[in-house]
């Protein structure tokens, strides 16, 4: 670990990155061009005391798990995140954590779009950033863990949670996922994190099973979603994927589909986050 190294880094990242460029208001009264470290800490998850610790080089080892934190509040590019792991004495690899970054453009984009929900997905269904639009008409989907972090395990293999109008939408939505997981399937052979999926839907779905057996492949761009909000009711969104050209990662953007769903949605940004809604269900999602 090369802790001054490492602690310059932290200090030069921070004070290059505007306010505005993480959702942050950027006021005139500020000291500092770039970030403070309690708003670097506050992105992260971590405390102000670690936050300066690091910055000035005398931390223990941080973690993996801390330095993804780190990367993502800092809006790290991927060439300037597997700087900041080897600094800190970690080996990158694909696969580990640092596969499920979002990437640093699409964390911009998400930032700007600011009202109009938004998420960053991997290519097989895991929620890398949210927006906070998209956490108010969805709920936070970045905290699942194990096979529930994939979308089309949780729509197979926890269909109560998914509820749809009718068994033909139900049907459609069902081959729409696998489709896009076999696209996955095929451009990642080999990839144990996908043999691995695909083994555990199959033996947990029989209509995974059956729809995987057809060997359908088509890679979703586009969509409609119902969300059915505790708060605001239905809101009908039209969702359009925006693909890294590795197809590794999405980009999804939700606007309303007709005028009821833009002003619940309005409303709902009014609301806020005063209460998180316990229970959002989507089709298709």
């Amino acid at each position: 670990m090369e802790r001054d190294e490492l602690a310059d880094f932290l200090r030069r990242r921070r004070e290059a990155i505007r306010p505005a460029e993480v959702g942050l208001f950027d006021g005139r009264r500020r000291r500092t061009t770039g970030l403070r470290r309690e708003e670097v800490a506050m992105l992260a998850g971590m405390s102000v005391d670690y936050v300066v610790r690091l910055e000035q080089g005398r931390s223990s080892q941080p973690s993996t798990q801390l330095l993804v934190a780190l990367a993502r509040a800092l809006r790290l590019s991927d060439d300037e995140r597997d700087h900041l792991f080897r600094l800190a004495g970690h080996q990158p690899q694909p696969g580990a954590d640092t596969a499920r970054l979002a990437r640093a453009g699409l964390l911009r984009m998400l930032d700007l779009l600011g009202d109009t929900p938004a998420m960053v997905i991997s290519d097989l269904g895991v929620v890398l950033a949210q927006n906070r639009a998209s956490m108010l008409l969805a709920g936070d989907h970045t905290g699942f863990t194990g096979y529930r972090r994939y979308l089309v395990y949780r729509w197979f293999a926890e269909p109560d949670t998914h509820p749809v109008s009718s068994a033909p939408e139900r049907e459609r939505l069902g081959r729409q996922h696998v489709a896009d997981l076999r696209a996955v399937a095929g451009r990642r052979a080999g990839d144990p994190e996908v043999t691995g999926l695909i083994a555990t839907l199959r033996a947990a779905s029989a209509d995974f099973a059956r729809l995987w057996a057809e060997h359908e492949v088509a890679v979703r761009r586009s969509d409609r979603k119902t969300f059915e909000h505790p708060r605001v009711g239905r809101l009908v969104m039209d969702c359009e994927t925006l693909l890294t050209p590795d197809l590794g990662q999405q980009l999804l953007v939700l606007t309303p589909a007709d005028d009821e769903a833009r002003e619940r949605l309005s409303l709902l940004r009014v609301l806020g986050t005063e209460e998180f809604p316990a229970s959002v269900t989507a089709e298709g999602q």
